[in-house]
C-alpha cells in the first residue's frame, strides 16, 4: 500500500493558502533580488571586465588547447588503427611468400625449373681434390 499525501485529499483553509502564497513569494523576491545583484551596472562595470578580461583570455586558452589536444588525440588514433591494418596485411603477404619461397627452394622444384634449361641433375657424389703441395 502507498501512503496518499493527505494535503492533497482534503481542502486547504485560507489561512494554509494564504501562507503558502507568501513563501511563494518571497522566494521569487529573493530569486529577483539575486539576480538583479548579479547583473546591475555596479557589478558589470567596464573596470571590471576590463581587470577579468587577462582571465577570460586565459580560459578562453585553455579552451582552445583541450579542443586541438582532443583532435590530435582522434587523429593519432585514427593513424594507429590504419597502421595496424597494414602491418596485418604485410603480415599476411610476408607468410604467403614465404610459403610460396619454400615450396619453390625444394629440391624437385629446382630440379623442374632446371630441368627447362637443360641441366640435369648429377646422379654421382661429388669428387673430392686433394692438392698435393711440392717441394721447392
Amino acid at each position: 500500500m502507498s501512503k496518499k499525501n493527505t494535503v492533497r485529499n482534503k481542502e486547504l483553509s485560507a489561512e494554509v493558502q494564504e501562507k503558502m502564497n507568501e513563501s511563494v513569494e518571497e522566494k521569487v523576491e529573493e530569486t529577483q533580488h539575486f539576480l538583479r545583484s548579479i547583473f546591475s551596472t555596479k557589478r558589470l562595470s567596464s573596470y571590471l571586465v576590463a581587470r577579468n578580461l587577462p582571465f577570460a583570455a586565459f580560459v578562453a586558452l585553455l579552451g582552445l588547447l583541450y579542443i586541438s589536444n582532443r583532435h590530435l588525440a582522434e587523429r593519432t588514433v585514427r593513424t594507429i588503427d590504419r597502421l595496424g591494418r597494414d602491418v596485418k596485411e604485410l603480415s599476411w603477404d610476408y607468410k604467403s611468400l614465404s610459403a610460396e619461397l619454400m615450396k619453390l627452394t625444394t629440391q624437385t622444384e629446382i630440379a623442374k625449373r632446371a630441368d627447362t634449361l637443360g641441366l640435369k641433375e648429377r646422379l654421382e657424389p661429388p669428387i673430392k681434390l686433394e692438392v698435393v703441395k711440392g717441394k721447392k
